[in-house]
């Protein structure tokens, strides 16, 4: 791998943090225990690691390490949240609110169960891509029993309202899950104060390990009911049967613990990174910003580039950077982006856009390198075009 190559791609995933890999490292091999197996000291160890991790996660989002159910990601807890409120709330009702710019991981589910019977009702976005309030409360009816809104947008990094959507599904008692995978650790999350019952997380979008996720769920006030989507041995309260993996488990509790360490300015740092490549890439006509300029995640910028090939624009950056041009579980796609799609963005603009997600290790010279050479490529190609 080309050492120079700059990474920018830390929506897609991250590194593992080298604190977070000697933390799982004597799990696989001293305390390879199945946390289990309670009969001995091997499993008593391997239990014990879990409590701890499942308690630093809770701490995390301020529930209680009993509402934390380990799973192998957030697509995982996707499918959980949503088809498992689908199945436990049938006899309530059969609809569900999501939102035109989620995850597919999201999306895909909800399109399933509408295979089986199931309306969903996909909201619109505004065009900064943040959603209105007064039309979520217009599309809940009598029958609805989800509302799934992702905390923080994949791609353009948009943080929706989880307090106000919180509020409005708690007051109506409808269910409210959310897709935490790029918000963990970055932005504050309280699942108390917003009024959250499922939330979906990850490690590897954290400097945690990949295969390894969360599903809170809430067991008070409401007490949300799921119905189980694997079956087996009855682990993690018989909502996700299979035996923990404890290293992951272990490595995804040590990168919450550090990423809430750093939140604060790490945060202020990524911002004024991303200021900074927004500044100097800005100063190109016909470039556009895609998402709300401020609130979103503080790594994310999203710009579109006028009279710009999209696919020759990432070949010209290939050997400086490795970014995308969107979501990393959708880059064989040759369809536009449908969250550039769902904020009006033409076909052109959406196909010519790059997502850059700046991480924990990027510095002031790396975002100077890149801003330099994407300025020059969209020099070159549109010198090309004319």
């Amino acid at each position: 791998m080309n050492q120079e190559l700059i990474y920018l791609d830390a929506h897609a995933t991250t590194p593992v943090e080298p604190r977070v890999l000697d933390a799982m490292l004597p799990f696989f091999t001293q305390h390879f225990g199945n946390p289990s197996s309670l009969t001995h000291a091997y499993g008593w160890e391997a239990a014990a690691a879990v409590k701890q991790a499942r308690e630093t996660l809770a701490a995390a989002i301020n529930a209680s390490p009993e509402e934390i159910i380990f799973t192998s990601g957030a697509t995982e807890a996707n499918n959980l949240a949503i088809k498992g409120v689908a199945e436990a709330y049938f006899a309530h009702g059969n609809h569900i609110v999501t939102v035109q710019t989620e995850h597919r991981a999201v999306l895909d589910p909800c399109q399933y169960l509408e295979s089986l019977g199931f309306e969903v009702t996909y909201l619109p976005v505004q065009p900064d891509g943040l959603i209105d309030l007064n039309e979520l409360e217009s599309a809940i009816r009598p029958e609805t029993v989800l509302v799934s809104v992702m905390a923080a947008n994949n791609e353009i990094g948009v943080l929706q309202p989880l307090a106000d959507i919180g509020a409005l599904c708690q007051a109506r008692e409808i269910v409210f899950h959310t897709d935490a995978a790029q918000a963990l650790g970055k932005i504050p999350l309280d699942v108390r104060a917003a009024n959250v019952h499922l939330m979906s997380m990850t490690a590897h979008k954290l400097y945690g390990p990949k295969g390894i996720g969360a599903l809170y769920v809430r067991r008070r006030q409401p007490r949300v009911q799921l119905a189980a989507q694997l079956h087996g041995g009855g682990q993690e309260r018989g909502l996700r049967s299979g035996t923990l993996y404890t290293p992951q488990i272990v490595g995804f509790a040590k990168a919450v613990e550090l990423g809430l360490a750093l939140m604060e300015p790490e945060a202020k740092r990524l911002s004024q990174l991303r200021q900074r490549l927004w500044q100097q890439l800005s100063q190109l006509p016909q470039v556009y910003l895609n998402g709300h300029l401020t609130q979103r995640l503080p790594g994310n910028l999203n710009v579109s580039f006028e009279q710009v090939d999209g696919q020759a624009l990432l070949l010209g950056l290939r050997s400086v950077v490795a970014l995308s041009s969107g979501s990393a579980c959708s880059s064989e796609k040759t369809t536009p982006s449908h969250v550039l799609s769902a904020l009006g963005r033409s076909e052109s603009l959406a196909y010519a856009s790059l997502r850059f997600g700046i991480g924990r290790f990027n510095t002031a010279e790396e975002i100077d390198r890149v801003a330099n050479a994407v300025i020059e490529t969209v020099r070159s190609l549109r010198q090309i075009t004319v």
